[in-house]
């Protein structure tokens, strides 16, 4: 297992995504949130989905590998890859919870 932070991939791609995906007048609290989510998984020493679940209870686990968390109560969600072995995320896709619910979460490819 991997020791120390965990690597986000890629921290840009949040922004861009706010940018190109949240409407104008949500765009600041959005980016507030997702700044919070970014911190406290940068510091994160999961080992399987299930210590990730203990810590994130709102999470939704898709696979061994894919995570959605929720943003702004459940208004936005944010799909990740995540390699525990390594201790890598990928950001995979961030949208509106209804938009979550047309797409299936297994396919979602990197933005």
């Amino acid at each position: 297992m991997y020791a120390g932070q965990v690597r986000i991939i890629a921290s840009s791609t949040l922004s861009g995504l706010v940018r190109n995906r949240v409407e104008a007048r949500k765009r600041k609290a959005v980016q507030e949130q997702l700044d919070a989510w970014y911190g406290l998984v940068s510091r994160a020493a999961w080992k399987n989905s299930a210590e990730l679940k203990e810590q994130h209870r709102s999470a939704s686990i898709i696979s061994s590998e894919r995570v959605v968390f929720n943003i702004m109560g459940n208004e936005f969600r944010l799909m990740v890859a995540v390699d525990y072995a390594h201790a890598f995320v990928l950001i995979l896709w961030l949208g509106t919870h209804r938009e979550y619910d047309r797409s299936d979460g297994n396919k979602v490819k990197y933005e």
